[in-house]
């Protein structure tokens, strides 16, 4: 391959790779064809890009980026992940497919995360991670929760004191529908002669 051929892949790689910190590097060798193309289908839908790279072109489109950590060290045949959500839900996806038995042989070998570089036991740690949409559940959950609790409380007391003031009202009108029967019994009683004091 000549030098020209090989600047413009380098600057193709530099152009796709614009703006992207965080980066996945996966091994596809042993992958067929159907397989491959289902695998590729996979990540389109989930808005993750794969592209096979060359180390020593790869190394050249990342000089003085944040994702020059991830191809320092890496040898061998690679394609290059990157997009989704965030690094964590990148991550899940691919330890996800490496767990496949029909993408058997592929499989994380690292990869960078916000210029830090990753091994691929990193990659699986970091799959365990909750992503950005757990995340902010989470934080939202953090911060309705002392108003839940508050509310409850609230209710809670208001539903005692309107019991009681019902058991309250219940026992006086059952009073007062008894006392109006004493005291007509009381006027109904035959008036005899009052006694005397002597």
């Amino acid at each position: 391959m000549s030098k020209y051929v090989k600047n413009l892949l380098s600057d193709d790689l530099r152009q796709r790779w614009e703006g992207v910190d965080n980066l996945l590097l996966v091994s596809l060798i042993g992958i067929n064809a159907n397989n491959n193309s289902a695998l590729r289908k996979r990540l389109r839908e989930k808005n993750i890009q794969l592209v096979m790279v060359k180390n020593s072109m790869a190394r050249r489109a990342t000089e003085g980026t944040p994702l020059a950590a991830a191809f320092a060290s890496m040898e061998g045949t690679l394609a290059a992940v990157w997009g989704g959500e965030d690094i964590v839900s990148l991550a899940k996806d691919v330890v996800k497919i490496a767990e496949d038995k029909q993408f058997e042989p592929f499989a994380a070998r690292g990869g960078v995360m916000d210029g830090a570089p990753l091994s691929a036991e990193q990659v699986k740690a970091v799959s365990k991670w909750p992503s950005r949409q757990e995340q902010l559940s989470i934080v939202v959950g953090q911060i309705l929760a002392p108003g839940a609790n508050l509310v409850s409380q609230l209710t809670s007391v208001a539903g005692a004191l309107a019991s009681q003031i019902k058991q309250k009202s219940e026992g006086a009108e059952e009073a007062a529908a008894e006392a109006p029967a004493a005291d007509t019994t009381a006027a109904d009683a035959p008036v005899g002669d009052a006694p005397t004091a002597s």
